[in-house]
């Protein structure tokens, strides 16, 4: 075998036995978000619009970030902004490319979302989002922007509910 077979031999032996995924765990300079940093900036996601620029700045990856508040309350700074119906905060983190979902139409009265969605998924109708925050819950803080939203949910049998936060 000459020096060109061996190199090549090498090479595709490498690759074939090199997961890309294993590359990537052994990146140092690639570590988990601080638990401490995403409970500060998906609170800040509940009216504090600076502290949510400041820590986004810092950390771009806290955009998608969730923070556990236990029992199974997974929040986003953007789930944050929305069960409030802060939506100049939730317009930021969508423009920066947070991941929507149903109950932010909801709070934007995106009727043209929700109908398909609902269409689709029935349940969603009594879907609980963080905190236990329901899709009428989102919408009525939409205000009268999401009016038409309100009202077909309302429609469709959906209530207002307490909510039990721990």
């Amino acid at each position: 075998m000459n020096r060109k077979q061996f190199l090549t031999t090498g090479i595709i032996a490498t690759s074939v036995f090199t997961s890309p995924y294993s590359l990537l765990a052994n990146k140092q300079d690639d570590p988990k978000l601080d638990k401490k940093i995403v409970k500060e900036f998906v609170s800040a996601g509940h009216g504090k619009f600076e502290k949510v620029k400041e820590l986004l700045e810092e950390n771009p990856t806290l955009l998608n970030a969730a923070h556990d508040w236990k029992f199974g309350d997974f929040e986003t700074a953007l789930g944050a902004a929305s069960h409030v119906g802060h939506k100049e905060l939730a317009q930021y983190l969508i423009n920066k490319g947070a991941q929507a979902n149903i109950f932010t139409a909801a709070l934007f009265g995106r009727i043209e979302i929700i109908k398909p969605m609902l269409n689709l998924f029935p349940s969603a109708l009594h879907a609980k989002g963080p905190h236990g925050f329901t899709l009428l819950h989102h919408a009525q803080r939409g205000g009268e922007e999401a009016k038409e939203v309100t009202e077909y949910l309302v429609s469709l049998g959906a209530k207002e509910t307490k909510i039990a936060l721990y």
